[in-house]
């Protein structure tokens, strides 16, 4: 369903160039459910733009939906659907008033635009919600409503842009389980991005990780995360006995990665749970006093700072703080 070599992307600004996106390849079969993972300024929303037509690549070539990306634009915003990231509903209109244009828009009959409607508000739980201005719905409930306007035309290829962003967590599952089902019960194609670890985890068959314009690696959740080494473990010390507690738990069978910040100390071993008895005891026998410890199977977020150095979360947050543009 999509195939792009080489796609690039470079922003001019006051005479300044930016390489959004540096040429990545992206292969999506049919079928999948694929997720497009990074921190703020990545790279994400300018790959999906352009792939779904709203941004000319710089260089590389692509095909979506069957349609060459640059020769055939109109064939591939007729195959596909978008969720764009701040959706798109206007705040004056009832939900059957936009169901019925966006129909309309593709060339629905007024008939077949209210009928594909009148599906799509039952299977997304709109029922009932048709006469409701859309300034007037919950944040879940325009979520959806965005989905059912990307629907109203049938596509076989969806892209979401940070779909669940600004949902509370309720919101957040169910509009999960809607996603699931399109593909499940409907066949569609997903392609979507976020930077949410749980969310990736959860829903994708395979993610591609992109950081600095650039897919560092890609693979299955569970494919990812083995390439992590152990369970990560913390624990908390005195601050003034730190750094033999670190030499303690670097002389632990397969330790490894050991760091210490503050009063924790982090290292990873192949079973952490089968340690942390022997370590006890070791600490024990030093008169080191243990106040705290976890113990975590390997994350996306491990393997985001096996890749790359550090961690996504914090990624995320220094991408906010230095004001990088959200859609790079």
């Amino acid at each position: 369903m999509i195939r792009a070599r080489g796609l690039a992307r470079k922003f001019t600004a006051r005479g300044r160039t930016v390489e959004a996106v540096k040429g990545v390849d992206i292969d999506v079969a049919e079928g999948e459910l694929v997720g497009f993972l990074g921190p703020n300024g990545a790279g994400k929303t300018t790959t999906l733009r352009m792939l779904t037509t709203l941004l000319r690549p710089t260089a590389g070539e692509a095909t979506v939906g069957g349609c060459d990306l640059r020769e055939d634009p109109l064939g591939v915003r007729k195959r596909i659907g978008y969720v764009a990231q701040g959706g798109g509903t206007a705040a004056e209109c009832r939900v059957d008033e936009e169901l019925e244009l966006q129909g309309r828009l593709y060339k629905l009959s007024k008939a077949d635009a209210h009928r594909r409607g009148a599906e799509l508000t039952e299977q997304l739980d709109l029922s009932g919600l048709g006469q409701r201005l859309t300034k007037t719905l919950s944040g879940g409930q325009r979520r959806r409503l965005d989905i059912a306007l990307s629907l109203i035309h049938d596509p076989k290829l969806i892209f979401f842009d940070e779909p669940t962003t600004g949902l509370d967590p309720q919101s957040r599952a169910n509009l999960w389980e809607h996603i699931r089902r399109l593909r499940a019960e409907h066949g569609v194609t997903l392609f979507l991005t976020t930077h949410y670890l749980d969310e990736a985890d959860s829903l994708c068959d395979r993610i591609l990780v992109i950081d600095n314009g650039e897919i560092v690696a890609e693979g299955s959740p569970d494919a990812l995360k083995a390439r992590v080494s152990g369970d990560g473990v913390t624990i908390e010390v005195p601050a003034e006995h730190t750094t033999e507690a670190a030499e303690i738990a670097g002389k632990l069978p397969g330790a490894h990665d050991v760091s210490t910040v503050d009063s924790s100390v982090r290292f990873r071993v192949p079973r952490g749970d089968t340690v942390m008895p022997e370590l006890l005891r070791t600490l024990d026998s030093a008169g080191i006093a243990m106040t705290a410890m976890q113990v975590h199977r390997p994350t996306l977020d491990d393997v985001f700072l096996t890749l790359t150095g550090r961690s996504l979360r914090d990624a995320e947050q220094a991408t906010v703080k230095e004001g990088v543009p959200a859609q790079l």
